[in-house]
């Protein structure tokens, strides 16, 4: 396959001040660009050049699955990301939320924990296994697409997302995420796409 990276489905400065431009100049133009460019070299000329992304994920280990993995994941971030994003979900999503974790506040309060609790590196997730809705966080590159759960949501907790506006407050840009970031609309059509 051809792997290009997708442009932001934003405008670079379009997330600020709860993600400022320069946060996105360096965490999409510097960091995935990287992964991409390393996953590129990595696949050129081997059968891994024929396959999707996620079959690269699913099959992979080492090097080529940490590139290929933080290619999707971040991928998944921008798409989870919009301006004048946070609040409460709706329709589909609100029954889900309401019935899994009881309310959306519930929600906010369970995703900023893990995302704040996961060790080093790493993304917390709204992931679908089972019929069910879940909190689940990943070190490093991992993401549920090892799993049976289907992803619905990301966040990415590596310092490079957060460092350059919040320093070192990552609990601060967990709540930047959920009240003014998360796109639910998002989270909306991988539900529809998961039943």
């Amino acid at each position: 396959m051809d792997f290009e990276l997708a442009p932001l489905p934003f405008a670079l400065d379009a997330l600020a001040p709860a993600m400022s431009q320069e946060t996105l100049e360096y965490h999409y133009g510097k960091h995935h660009q990287g992964y991409m460019a390393k996953l590129k070299a990595a696949i050129q000329g081997t059968p891994e050049a024929d396959k999707s992304l996620e079959d690269i994920i699913r099959s992979a280990s080492g090097g080529l699955f940490n590139n290929a993995a933080q290619v999707y994941n971040h991928s998944f971030f921008w798409q989870s990301l919009k301006p004048g994003g946070g609040g409460n979900p709706s329709g589909d999503v609100a029954a889900m939320i309401e019935r899994d974790f009881g309310s959306a506040d519930a929600f906010r309060a369970q995703w900023q924990k893990a995302g704040a609790g996961q060790f080093g590196s790493g993304w917390v997730w709204l992931v679908l296994e089972d019929g069910k809705a879940k909190i689940v966080t990943t070190a490093n590159a991992g993401n549920p697409l090892t799993t049976s759960a289907r992803p619905l949501l990301t966040c990415d907790v590596w310092e490079h997302a957060y460092y350059i506006d919040y320093r070192n407050g990552r609990a601060g840009f967990l709540e930047a995420f959920t009240d003014k970031l998360l796109n639910w609309d998002f989270v909306a059509q991988n539900l529809k796409n998961a039943g």
